[in-house]
């Protein structure tokens, strides 16, 4: 059943979609190109559940709608439960569900995303790791920055999710 149709079977309105602000894509076509060869680059040497995890979680902080639907959607394509991912913003309290691997993974991805909390403490670092080794770790923190910055560009531009 579509969105939709779960709606009018339920006989409620919904908002208009709304518009994007502009296509930066192709207002800036060699920053997308860059965007796009850093996202290829991220990808290498992180684990794609990981991957998953980290963009799903950037994208829940960020309220990044149209990341947060497409990366839910990669995730359940390549097989990761769909308990995981709606238990990924309250992963504290589901810790049941990741292994200690991911979980540092995660809260790193919360100290990246949220630097002016608390920047990125050096007891989270030392924990993380524990559980990567430094090329790991460096792959992770570029993966957890680029996401990010897809982020931004969503938000900003008002990127429409379900497309």
């Amino acid at each position: 059943m579509t969105t939709n149709e779960v709606h009018e079977a339920h006989g409620t309105d919904r908002f208009p979609e709304h518009a994007p602000r502009m296509d930066w894509t192709a207002l800036a076509p060699e920053a997308f190109k860059a965007m796009i060869r850093l996202d290829t680059a991220a990808k290498q040497g992180v684990e794609p559940i990981l991957l998953n995890l980290i963009k799903i979680r950037a994208s829940q902080i960020n309220h990044c709608a149209f990341c947060l639907d497409m990366h839910s959607k990669e995730a359940l394509a390549a097989g990761e439960s769909a308990e995981r991912i709606i238990q990924l913003d309250a992963w504290r309290e589901s810790r049941h569900f990741y292994t200690s691997k991911e979980a540092a993974a995660i809260e790193l991805t919360e100290s990246i995303t949220r630097l002016t909390d608390d920047f990125v403490p050096d007891e989270l670092f030392e924990r993380v790791s524990k559980e990567f080794d430094e090329g790991e770790l460096a792959r992770l923190i570029v993966a957890i920055t680029t996401i990010n910055a897809w982020n931004r560009f969503g938000v900003s531009t008002r990127l429409v999710p379900g497309r």
